[in-house]
């Protein structure tokens, strides 16, 4: 499966008791796809991986499946800084019928490349679930070079990476080395910073993988339509009316500001769980303000 489109990182809403709000969660689910987009990210980052268990984790997987009933693309957060444990969760996201697995690059031990592939090579020989690289250095201490990248593509079901990486010259010259490899065809790179989408949609990124979508999906789908279809300068314009809200809801760590925004919106959210704490008041207002400029509130 080769995706392109908006993809929703999505947030994992809590009850009360700091349980997954389920019902949340599919109301949440059938909003996105109402709104337009393409794919749907149970159990990323946005969606507070690092603090969730792997049974909740299993849990948003299933529920995901379930509610989307095939509308949309369904992937499945399913890394770990250890190979075992990623390996446990691609495979139970394949037995749970997911159309993809988003593996993250595995953080803290910082991993040499060739670790990375070997890491790749386990869920590729092990599974034949579709496979989306995520490289974000500024969380993980590693950065997946461009060779790499193109070792990893060549495996068979290594689909497409989100690269959250923010140098646009590293970007031009993966993309360039995959179209050189023959493998710019099968394997897509997604953008993932909201705020670099249009740009790296430019030079040829293929989608989002967006937490900006929780909040305004419409729009965000809108404007990497218009880049699919070669319309730059409604995308610019989508982009400049949504700049804010990109910024805005970076201003403390994600998944903060946007599960603030959500509960602005009366949409299913809940508290975070520590070590994140509530948003401070001041940029709480920052949000607020932004929404209300965007007529979301």
């Amino acid at each position: 499966m080769n995706f392109e489109g908006t993809a929703v990182a999505m947030i994992t809403p809590f009850t009360e008791d700091n349980e997954v709000d389920e019902e949340g969660y599919r109301e949440n689910i059938n909003f996105l796809i109402e709104n337009g987009v393409d794919g749907l990210l149970a159990a990323g980052t946005t969606g507070e991986s690092a603090t969730i268990t792997i049974p909740e984790q299993k849990k948003l997987i299933d529920i995901l499946v379930e509610e989307v009933d095939g509308r949309v693309a369904t992937i499945a957060g399913a890394g770990s800084n250890s190979t075992g444990d990623a390996l446990e969760l691609v495979q139970y996201a394949e037995r749970a019928g997911a159309d993809m697995a988003l593996v993250i690059t595995p953080y803290y031990n910082k991993p040499q490349p060739h670790g990375l592939i070997e890491h790749y090579k386990t869920m590729n020989n092990n599974s034949d679930i579709p496979i989306v690289v995520y490289n974000v250095p500024s969380r993980t201490g590693t950065d997946i070079d461009v060779e790499t990248i193109v070792s990893v593509a060549e495996l068979d079901n290594v689909v497409a990476i989100k690269e959250a990486n923010p140098d646009l010259d590293k970007l031009s010259k993966t993309q360039k080395t995959l179209q050189k490899a023959g493998l710019d065809d099968k394997f897509s790179i997604l953008s993932g910073n909201d705020d670099l989408t249009l740009p790296m949609m430019s030079l040829g990124a293929k989608g989002v993988i967006s937490v900006v979508a929780n909040v305004d999906p419409l729009r965000m789908s809108q404007m990497v339509n218009n880049c699919l279809d070669g319309s730059y300068e409604i995308a610019m314009d989508l982009h400049y009316e949504l700049y804010d809200l990109m910024k805005v809801l970076f201003i403390e760590s994600n998944p903060v500001p946007t599960k603030e925004a959500l509960k602005m919106l009366n949409r299913p959210s809940g508290d975070i769980r520590l070590p994140l704490a509530p948003l401070k008041d001041e940029n709480r207002i920052k949000v607020q303000n932004v929404l209300k400029d965007l007529e979301l509130i």
